[in-house]
């Protein structure tokens, strides 16, 4: 990929920012395509053959920077990490010329889509605030409708599934997007069904993720499915990331999403707990930190966040045991354990609440699409 001429520019809030209420500003430094130059040689995974994968990453004015780096650099890595010739990696637009990104780093794609003509592996489709005005764009989705018939599967990045929705082709399927993109997914697409927790989530041969650092997770799932879990593994090490990511966005949004308490104390426990749900967290240990009184914190907990400290205990560990179900194949008395549930009866009981299932046909129904091809 090609950093266009120009100095780096910042860019004014879009109507897409304004439309969903996303006020953070995301930057991306542009030398992060360098870095993989200064690493030592890493051992080399030895690989059978296979032809080259050809991936394409679909951007357009104003896409997240993010959503096209961070999938890039994992199949970048792969093929360092496996001697090359993996992944052949390009980045496609509508129009010919450079792109300038939502942090105002310009781009310049390789080519237009007019000019794919062959069968792609793996197209990805990024997100970002220019998405509203992609969305109007009719070629595009005739265009992502056409390749998603011959490429062997179609991601999305971010809210890159609304193109992928505006195409149709998301009816029936279960879907995520950022999660302060979720509700209005669902509105605009009924055909949809959109599950606002996953960090991403596989369906057949399209697979979507949420926002922005979950195209990293959705890319190393992508090269562990080609490439074996070792040289997964070997390029998550190398980029310093989880191989697969604990919890599911409920850690990012619902928790932060929701009421957030007024009291520091309270506050600091908040923010404390989703990183560490298989420690004790029963009223009494939660209060002991925040240097309170079970009866007290009980009390000030709910008054402030609206529920119990064991209600918000419970839906935060159910939601990091749906990804473990989803993205591993543990047996779930050890998905109980690392969940802070101690036994698969606990476990059980609280999906049935949550979930409406039992942990066992969650992963039956929702592991297989994980493994297809």
């Amino acid at each position: 990929m090609e950093l266009a001429d120009g100095a780096i520019q910042s860019s004014d809030s879009s109507s897409f920012t304004r439309r969903f209420g996303i006020n953070a500003r995301w930057t991306v430094m542009a030398e992060i395509v360098l870095y993989l130059a200064l690493l030592p040689k890493p051992k080399r995974v030895k690989m059978s053959f296979m032809a080259i994968r050809q991936v394409a990453v679909l951007a357009f004015p104003q896409v997240q920077a993010f959503d096209v780096f961070g999938p890039v650099e994992v199949f970048s890595a792969a093929n360092r990490l496996a001697g090359g010739g993996e992944y052949e990696i390009e980045l496609v637009s509508a129009r010919a010329g450079s792109i300038e990104t939502s942090s105002g780093i310009r781009v310049l794609p390789h080519r237009t889509i007019s000019a794919v003509r062959e069968p792609l592996d793996t197209l990805i489709v990024a997100g970002g605030d220019g998405v509203a005005a992609a969305l109007e764009d009719r070629p595009l989705a005739r265009w992502a409708t056409r390749e998603a018939t011959r490429s062997r599967r179609v991601c999305s990045v971010c809210t890159g599934a609304f193109l992928l929705a505006e195409a149709g082709l998301l009816d029936g399927r279960r879907v995520t997007t950022h999660w302060a993109a979720c509700e209005e997914l669902a509105l605009r697409y009924p055909a949809v069904i959109v599950d606002p927790d996953p960090i991403f989530i596989r369906d057949g041969d399209i697979a979507t993720s949420a926002g922005v650092t979950a195209g990293i997770d959705l890319a190393l799932a992508l090269v562990e499915e080609d490439l074996g879990p070792e040289l997964a593994r070997e390029v998550a090490r190398w980029l310093v990331l989880f191989l697969k990511r604990p919890g599911g966005q409920a850690q990012f949004s619902r928790a932060m999403d929701g009421p957030v308490a007024d009291r520091p104390p309270l506050r600091a426990v908040q923010e404390w707990i989703p990183g560490h749900l298989d420690e004790d967290l029963s009223v009494a240990a939660l209060a002991e930190r925040a240097s309170m009184s079970p009866r007290n914190f009980a009390r000030a907990f709910r008054r402030e966040l609206g529920t119990t400290p064991g209600s918000y205990v419970e839906r935060l560990r159910v939601e990091w045991a749906r990804s473990r179900l989803e993205s591993s194949d543990a047996p779930i008395e050890v998905v109980a354990a690392e969940c802070g549930f101690g036994t698969v009866e606990t476990l059980r009981r609280a999906f049935q609440r949550r979930v409406g299932v039992s942990p066992s046909q969650y992963r039956e129904r929702f592991r297989p699409a994980l493994k297809a091809a």
